[in-house]
């Protein structure tokens, strides 16, 4: 599992990862809060750790816009500020805890594991068979590098392939789920997908990646 610590002071800040990291976790170190919620938006971290007084932007602003973008990422607040009413502040915020310093490890790291136990499931933010890549962040797709040019239905009918390996993916099935329809036994759309798919994913390129997919190779097949 990966965390982030934003913390700006250098010996805690090397005291958290270092316990981490013993523990087996990767983490990730951020000195400030624009650096730490540029890490935060643009990586992917099972939990943040966040000290609330940091220099340029603090923890508060930082959680905020945490919390807009990733509403579900687990964040626990570090913070000398020990009011009943700072720490009611941070948990309005969405932080999923809030520990005063000073603070031991061993708590700091129960807290992590329970806010991880706590946590939804995480969905991948990428796909990947062999050289080919799905961006589900950006939207976007690749092969050996290059970009590959889907409408939005071949986008979500590769998405969804990807998702499903090596299972039996009837045309109704994925008339349903692609389409949004109850399938008509005469209608080609599913298979014209396929093959379109196949025209822009696997002809260009070495390796028939679409074709090995059991599922695909059942759709378009059963009817021979």
């Amino acid at each position: 599992m990966k965390i982030l610590i934003v913390e700006d002071e250098p010996k805690t800040a090397a005291f958290v990862k270092r316990g981490f990291v013993e523990e087996g976790f990767a983490a990730d170190l951020a000195a400030n809060g624009p650096d730490g919620l540029h890490l935060a938006l643009t990586g992917v971290y099972d939990l943040i750790v966040l000290d609330v007084m940091l220099p340029i932007q603090d923890g508060w602003s930082v959680l905020t816009q945490i919390k807009e973008r990733l509403p579900h990422q687990p964040v626990i607040l570090l913070s000398a500020l020990d009011a009943v009413s700072h720490r009611v502040k941070g948990l309005d915020l969405g932080a999923d805890d809030y520990l005063v310093k000073p603070f031991a490890f061993s708590e700091l790291l129960a807290r992590v594991r329970n806010a991880l136990r706590r946590a939804p499931t995480r969905q991948p933010d990428a796909l990947r068979l062999a050289d080919l890549d799905m961006d589900l962040a950006r939207h976007k797709a690749s092969r050996a590098g290059k970009p590959l040019d889907l409408a939005p239905q071949e986008y979500r009918l590769l998405e969804y392939l990807l998702r499903h390996p090596g299972e039996v993916l009837t045309r109704t099935r994925l008339a349903e789920q692609i389409w949004d329809i109850n399938f008509d036994g005469d209608s080609n759309v599913v298979d014209v997908a396929i093959r379109r798919l196949r025209r822009k994913v696997d002809d260009p390129y070495d390796g028939q990646l679409i074709h090995t997919l059991r599922g695909v190779g059942y759709v378009l097949e059963e009817r021979n």
